[in-house]
């Protein structure tokens, strides 16, 4: 059935109504309740279904500024349930602002299922798999007025914005929950849009990510520019055989895109996770530690990053051999760090010998067999186990669903029921200690990020027991360092409490060190990886009070390996900033499948 989108009251303090529009008679329903402040874009409400779409009016008709999202519709449309609704705002023709840089053309505001709006985090989870950008958020908080009336648009670049509540509503209380400000005189031309010829709106760099999010057929070297990674004009070999190499090789990298889209494509992985598997697909022959930490600090941001990252430096795994009796464990803990289905994607359509292309296969049935290939395959255990641990310590919590994951490896236990017997021990937190082991080159922040850590009863750094011998640059005695630190970990984890372990920790193998120690006085471990990019820590270790020598900051960056997920209980990674960007392994992570 189709339903047009309800008219949108003007906030009592919005200059753009005019005599025709409807007014909110002030935002009293909306007090003690939770909003969000998104921008109102200038374009035409647009409505898409699983099998249509239409402007405001339910009877719209052919204009040429619909053709694009007619087939945007035709991409995602499969993935809208039947009863659902994505509103949104058509941006393709230019109205009475002009725009430079978006996202897409389209952008969804509201997701509706029957005569109910989604939540706003929802929202945003679905648009997300279906590929659609959302406004720009300007403000989210407790409804405050005098807020909403302190916020300042650029009324030559912005038509105004819209606030709701965070929370769901049904449509019968849209006029209570969702208001707008409009800038003044906001119709600044002389022919409505309609009847003019179409100028489309400009698209920024982000675009080609969006496209891929949304279905299209990948563009690699509009993929690699919009990530800042693509070659300069003016870096062309000189040489014509440089230059024919050069040229190969893309036609190699467009190949393997092309294979492995098709693949994710017959997999139905849409949205991110189709992205994350094409720009693991355009970039695998870079090197993960290097990649993740350029990627983190572009567009797609930490979490986007580190999944490209991560499936890069996995995707060789399984195509190799590896022991029957271990498969099921190692698939499952390969499930906590990368999706199952895009990783065997990348494996099997990226160039290989016909020995890992079998490798791969197998691997691939065994993970089908286990049930493992789905978008979200340890959802169900993960939301069971939620549930029945709601209001328990987070840090419990977060034990008890690592622990949940390494027995469902196992085969141990099989169901979110058997999850919450068999984790009963770990529900009290205090009954063990925490450990935080830093992971990262020198300079990449993870010290000063752990120095502002609440609760931290012990910190043992290695750098302050080499400066407690003489120099903490002197590394001749880091044996006995390493020693002496292991000790005082031994004891501090003895003690309880939480625990700092501050050393590069490059490697599994050194990071394994205090790992042992950990395992063998059950602590919980987080281990926080920082991922910064090399020209970064080039510039901060040259102002450092301690440098290290240049050559010792490049041998660190050849050898890092940043840990996978799934590795420590859970893990945080932190960028150039130095705050928490994204976080794997605790029970309160969002999921993947959840909204249909």
């Amino acid at each position: 059935m189709r339903t047009h989108y309800p008219r949108t009251a003007h906030l009592p303090w919005s200059p753009g109504a005019t005599a025709d529009d409807v007014r909110a008679g002030g935002t009293s329903a909306l007090a003690g309740r939770e909003v969000v402040v998104t921008e109102k874009l200038d374009g035409e409400n647009t409505t898409l279904y699983a099998d249509g779409l239409h402007a405001r009016s339910l009877d719209s008709g052919h204009h040429p500024s619909r053709a694009w999202v007619k087939g945007l519709q035709g991409r995602i449309g499969a993935r809208i349930p039947a009863g659902w609704r994505v509103c949104g705002e058509n941006l393709y023709a230019r109205h009475s602002l002009a725009y430079e840089e978006l996202d897409s053309w389209f952008y969804g505001f509201s997701v509706w299922d029957g005569d109910h709006c989604l939540d706003w985090d929802r929202t945003l989870r679905f648009l997300g798999r279906l590929g659609v950008p959302a406004p720009r958020v300007l403000w989210r908080g407790i409804h405050d007025e005098r807020a909403l009336r302190r916020l300042r648009i650029d009324t030559a670049r912005q038509e105004g914005y819209v606030v709701r509540t965070t929370a769901g509503f049904d449509r019968a209380d849209f006029g209570r929950y969702v208001a707008k400000w409009v800038r003044g005189g906001h119709v600044r031309t002389d022919t409505h849009w309609m009847y003019a010829p179409v100028v489309p709106n400009g698209l920024g760099p982000a675009a080609p990510l969006w496209a891929v999010r949304s279905g299209s057929a990948p563009d690699p070297a509009g993929l690699l520019a919009a990530l800042g990674t693509a070659q300069p004009a003016d870096a062309v070999a000189e040489r014509a055989d440089a230059v024919a190499d050069a040229e190969r090789a893309d036609a190699v990298v467009e190949r393997a895109v092309a294979e492995v889209t098709a693949r994710l494509d017959g997999a139905g992985r849409t949205g991110e996770a189709r992205l994350t598997g094409v720009l693991a697909a355009a970039l695998h022959r870079e090197p993960r530690a290097a990649l993740g930490a350029r990627l983190a600090a572009g567009p797609l941001g930490m979490r986007t990053a580190r999944r490209v990252a991560d499936l890069v430096g996995l995707y060789p795994a399984v195509r190799r051999p590896f022991p029957e009796e271990e498969r099921r464990a190692g698939l499952v803990r390969m499930a906590a760090a990368a999706d199952l289905g895009v990783l065997h994607a990348l494996a099997a359509g990226l160039p290989a010998t016909a020995a890992e292309l079998e490798c791969a296969e197998w691997s691939a049935l065994c993970a089908e067999e286990a049930g493992l290939l789905g978008p979200d395959p340890l959802g169900g255990l993960r939301n069971g186990l939620r549930e029945a641990l709601a209001g328990l310590d987070p840090d419990a919590a977060d034990r008890c669903w690592a622990e949940a994951r390494e027995a469902f490896g196992r085969g141990s236990l099989a169901t979110a029921e058997e999850a919450v017997a068999a984790t009963w021990r770990w529900r009290d937190g205090s009954a063990y200690p925490r450990l935080v082991q830093l992971c990262g080159p020198s300079g990449s922040g993870k010290s000063s990020h752990a120095r502002s850590l609440p609760g931290v009863d012990a910190y043992i750094a290695l750098d302050d027991l080499r400066e407690a011998r003489g120099s903490r640059a002197d590394q001749r005695a880091n044996p006995e360092v390493l020693r002496e630190g292991l000790e005082r970990l031994d004891r501090a984890l003895a003690a309880g409490g939480t625990v700092v372990w501050d050393a590069t920790s490059l490697t599994e193998q050194q990071r394994g060190l205090a790992g042992a120690v950990a395992r063998r006085r059950d602590a919980l471990v987080t281990r926080v990886v920082a991922l910064v990019r090399e020209a970064e820590l080039v510039r901060r270790n040259a102002v450092r009070p301690h440098p290290v020598p240049e050559a010792v900051l490049a041998a660190q960056l050849r050898r890092f390996s940043p840990p996978y997920p799934g590795q420590a209980h859970r893990t945080r990674y932190i960028g150039a900033s130095g705050a928490i960007e994204d976080t794997t392994g605790s029970l309160r992570d969002a999921d993947e499948g959840d909204d249909v």
